[in-house]
């Protein structure tokens, strides 16, 4: 549950493709937290939380440290372009940062390094509609170098890599290696116990399987050894460049990358970084690979080669994907909605694996980071299915599928369905201590509503049809009026008669009926159809409380964010009042803070996905934006640098917890709602329902 106790401007662009290397024409604006810069998934998470990327270490989204350092050697002087440690003193100059810009699917830098500008990009081509390149594990730096002064220069490039990515801990054991095969160079690094899938937890890292830097064989030169060693090879200063392939002691094992240029007037090229983590996780006591290498035919070398063939096609669909996504939310939402999805999209994308299940079951598996490392939480799917629902229903399917399994085989008992599936990467049963039952059971009906809604038909709820019933009945007898349970928003305690959780049962119920109705039962439509609406009727008089709503049913003079609502309006199914929606919106416009709309009446914070949910509800762009600027404000001002947090304070710039979470997936919500508003797919009028 997520109460359990990230930049820049990415204004429309115009892209300039130069051998892979592109030049966003618009300057940045909004600061983020952190920037992104290797996104593979939840362990591969590599981000520069200051800002210049030379100010630090690059780290792991938890925090620890995940060295990665570059510097370019420009006619015999250096200059340290990313990363910082106590060792740099051997690389005596900084170059210096001109900008820095955040788009979906990539980072663009640009440095003066002396008498030549670099262009550094950071790629991730994570396209929803593709999933083998989704699964891809690698990632891409791209440079493109030039004179600044018309003169050809003599530069040589530089990137070192700790054996950290490849460590839970930095005091274990690795061992790192080179080697080439084909036309690519590579250096390898990993632990040496291997203890496939023996960590579980959330302030965890991989330290199985292995990290790999790679780059063409043709003016590159790689090495492992000590970081002195390396750097004094690079700046010269060493005797001999010759070096062990094979290291063990972690000091020892770093891994060094020499790109020789040559005298020129400019030069542009790439390296990869990837993973290959042999086996993903382990699904109810079988362990899975990764979706790139689910039928064992696949090796982590052919998915580089496969990176290397593809790079300029992909980096070109990558520039055109973000300038669209840009666009499209920018229409939705404004210049400010849309930055802040761009921000959102690699965070919210890294923070899963993609597997298949033994039965063939696509798997999206979450990892609820910085909360309490649940694996497959169903309020973290949740608010993050917007960004799926809106690009891919497979995918927002393949978030389901392990919940749906483990009630339909009898794992599971319970009439509502479980928190999670365990602690990621082990998945065999919930470990979570608590039940969420209205909160789950609302959580996977709504949803499942809105793949039916999304595909036009209900083929997905045909084939959980029982299961889905038996949830439904639940919410009938308990949705009203809940007990005192646990939900997703119980941060300020648990509570009973919670008015946004009786909305969450009650849009359960309604997705229920708008699924029977598209599958032809229009008897079981009609009949839960009117349950729902009574349900609604005697909401509206329950928490009246004169110019809003209450928190709860049972005090006066409370309020909080209805946003379970917002799925009325995105799956039209009008079951609440117009002017429900409309009193609440009137009345959180006066008790925003400067930094946003807090969560209810309790306390000052507030979570950033229920704000766009809750903005999404307003009739037009001008007043959702008056919910969307005091976030923006608070990501541009946050005195926390982490990958950004979804549990933040409205009264000052820090976070109250989490962080690098998938939950930002839910700033999609507007985009989703304006497509499904103009998607002519299904027409509701005609419905019974």
């Amino acid at each position: 549950m997520q109460s359990k106790i990230f930049f820049i401007s990415f204004g429309i662009f115009i892209s300039l493709v130069t051998l892979g290397q592109t030049k966003p024409e618009s300057s940045a604006t909004l600061r983020p937290p952190a920037y992104p810069l290797i996104t593979i998934d939840t362990y591969t998470s590599g981000w520069s939380f200051s800002d210049n990327l030379y100010d630090g270490s690059v780290k792991h989204w938890t925090g620890k440290d995940f060295p990665l350092t570059g510097a370019i050697k420009v006619d015999g002087s250096v200059y340290r372009f990313m990363g910082e440690d106590d060792s740099l003193k051997t690389l005596t100059n900084t170059a210096v940062q001109n900008s820095v810009n955040v788009q979906a699917t990539q980072t663009h830098y640009t440095f003066t390094c002396g008498k030549v500008t670099l262009n550094l990009t950071f790629s991730a081509p994570l396209f929803l509609d593709n999933l083998d390149l989704l699964s891809r594990p690698v990632n891409y730096i791209s440079y493109n170098l030039t004179s600044n002064d018309g003169k050809a220069h003599t530069m040589e490039l530089y990137f070192e890599a700790a054996p950290n990515w490849a460590l839970d801990k930095p005091d274990q054991e690795s061992e790192s290696e080179t080697f080439n095969n084909g036309n690519l160079a590579f250096l390898k690094t990993g632990s040496k116990s291997q203890q496939i899938l023996a960590k579980k937890g959330d302030d965890v890292r991989i330290d199985w399987g292995y990290f790999y830097m790679a780059t063409e064989v043709k003016d590159s030169k790689c090495y492992v050894g000590s970081s002195n060693q390396l750097r004094a090879i690079f700046t010269g200063k060493a005797k001999t460049d010759r070096m062990a392939k094979n290291r063990g002691e972690n000091e020892n094992g770093k891994l060094a990358l020499i790109k020789t240029l040559g005298s020129t007037l400019n030069s542009q090229g790439k390296i990869m970084i990837g993973y290959d983590d042999i086996y993903s996780v382990q699904y109810f006591k079988t362990n899975l690979r990764p979706y790139w290498n689910r039928n064992n035919d696949e090796t982590i070398i052919s998915q580089f080669q496969k990176a290397d063939k593809e790079y300029s096609a992909l980096i070109q669909k990558c520039d055109e994907f973000d300038k669209k996504l840009m666009q499209d939310a920018t229409a939705s939402g404004g210049r400010k909605y849309a930055e802040l999805c761009a921000l959102a999209y690699r965070q919210a994308i890294a923070a899963h694996k993609l597997a298949q299940a033994p039965n063939g079951d696509l798997l999206f598996l979450s990892k609820e980071n910085f909360s309490n490392g649940s694996i497959g939480t169903v309020d973290v799917t949740y608010p993050s299915q917007p960004l799926f629902l809106y690009y891919n229903p497979e995918l927002a399917k393949a978030l389901l599928n392990h919940i749906f399994y483990y009630s339909e085989s009898g794992q599971w008992t319970k009439p509502y369905p479980s928190h999670d599936i365990g602690t990621y990467p082990i998945a065999n049963g919930q470990t979570y201590g608590g039940d969420m039952p209205i909160e789950e059971d609302g959580n996977m009906l709504i949803l499942t509503g809105a793949i039916t809604r999304v595909e036009g038909n209900a083929a997905y709820a045909q084939k959980h049809w029982d299961t889905l019933t038996t949830w439904t009945d639940y919410l009938v007898d308990n949705g009203l009026d809940p007990e005192n349970q646990l939900c997703t928003d119980d941060f300020a305690g648990h509570f009973a008669h919670n008015t946004n959780l009786s909305i969450k049962a009650i849009m359960g119920i309604a997705s229920y009926a708008y699924m029977a109705d598209k599958l032809g039962k229009k008897d079981i439509a009609n009949r839960y159809g009117t349950i729902a609406r009574e349900m609604a009727q005697k909401w509206v008089e329950m928490a009246d409380d004169g110019d809003h709503y209450r928190l709860t049913f049972d005090k006066q003079g409370t309020w909080s964010q209805k946003y379970n609502l917002v799925w009325d309006k995105v799956l039209g199914f009008n079951i609440f009042p117009e002017s429900v929606a409309e009193k609440e919106i009137s009345y959180y416009l006066t008790k925003q803070n400067i930094y946003g709309l807090p969560l209810d009446n309790r306390k000052t914070y507030t979570k950033a996905d229920w704000i766009i949910w809750t903005a999404t509800m307003t009739k037009d762009k001008d007043t959702f934006e008056k919910f969307i600027d005091p976030l923006y404000r608070f990501m541009n001002e946050t005195v926390d640098r982490i990958p950004m947090s979804d549990w933040v304070f409205t009264d000052n710039p820090t976070h109250r917890g989490f962080q690098a979470r998938s939950v930002v997936g839910g700033y999609f919500m507007k985009m989703l709602s304006d497509k499904l508003a103009n998607s002519q797919k299904h027409n509701l009028s005609s419905s019974s329902f």
